[in-house]
């Protein structure tokens, strides 16, 4: 190490202990000084500012009414005028749908019984190698004993999509979402 750096080291902790010293000397200085408390300035502070201030005003109640019964007045003579279209058309549509509903009911029934005939047809081709076996009965004993022949057994909706695939029975019972 030369001199002139140990000289300079030596000068800096000279001035930090002078730092220091200045510092403490200006905190002793500090707590002798009055306190004096913060007030508020001459002639105190401006008014603060609370009232309401009410929203501007358009329309007076008297007018609100007066539009609302105007608005209801218009809309009564409008309603009067489209109520004896809409009338008509729903009397028009009611017509059509009775005129209309025999001919759906039929064609509902036909095909119901065309699909009982598919069921039995379906019922002899997979039971024609099942000796003794007669479509429509438990090995050729009648389930249903008091009917006559002619008489429909309406089938349960299993029996009805016996030879249908699951999803089809399913959808049509409202199961989807079950199966």
């Amino acid at each position: 190490m030369c001199l002139a750096s140990i000289v300079r080291s030596f000068q800096l902790q000279i001035d930090l202990w002078w730092l220091l010293l200045s510092c403490i000397q200006q905190f002793i200085n500090m707590s002798e000084l009055v306190r004096r408390q913060d007030m508020p300035p001459p002639g105190g502070y401006k008014a603060v500012n609370y009232k309401r201030i009410p929203a501007r005003t358009f329309f007076n109640g008297w007018t609100m009414i007066g539009g609302y019964l105007t608005m209801t007045a218009v809309a009564g003579y409008l309603y009067y005028l489209t109520y004896k279209k809409v009338h008509h058309d729903e009397i028009e549509d009611r017509s059509a749908l009775f005129a209309i509903r025999p001919l759906l009911l039929a064609e509902r029934d036909r095909e119901y019984l065309k699909q009982l005939a598919r069921n039995r047809e379906e019922e002899r081709k997979l039971m024609e190698n099942v000796d003794g076996w007669k479509v429509g009965t438990w090995y050729g004993e009648p389930i249903y004993k008091l009917n006559t022949d002619d008489t429909l057994i309406e089938p349960t909706i299993q029996d009805y999509y016996v030879h249908a695939k699951y999803r089809e029975m399913a959808r049509r019972m409202h199961m989807e979402k079950i199966s």
